[in-house]
């Protein structure tokens, strides 16, 4: 599991005394690594009742263009992420990476791991 709590070093490097220890709600939850492939989703229960829907996989998007027309296109493969190198040749839709569509190169602006869906727009 994932520990998403504060740091217990200060940001001079000094260790913070704690007053207590972890919290239930402080756990985090694995990535979704969202790959291309036909579409999978899977709804997660979050607190207070709501929910969020992970895009673990998913082989469109939608794009919009730079006159605000929005249309379905094909995702082909993955051709940039500045968040992480690795996920360009492993093929994984995060917010930020540039995607090669039927329709030309794009940047996703939704979170798939979040959202449940894939927004783009289309690079000039």
């Amino acid at each position: 599991m994932k520990w998403q709590g504060r740091s217990r070093r200060k940001y001079t490097g000094a260790k913070v005394k704690t007053a207590r220890g972890k919290r239930k709600f402080e756990l985090g939850r694995e990535s979704a690594d969202t790959h291309i492939n036909e579409t999978k989703r899977k709804n997660v229960a979050t607190r207070g009742g709501n929910r969020k829907v992970r895009l673990l996989q998913c082989n469109v998007a939608n794009v919009t263009d730079s006159q605000g027309k929005t249309q379905t296109a094909s995702i082909e493969t993955v051709t940039g992420n500045a968040a992480n190198g690795h996920y360009i040749r492993r093929n994984i839709l995060t917010k930020g990476s540039i995607i090669k569509t039927s329709i030309g190169n794009a940047k996703i602006t939704s979170r798939p791991g979040q959202d449940g869906v894939v927004n783009a727009v289309l690079l000039e």
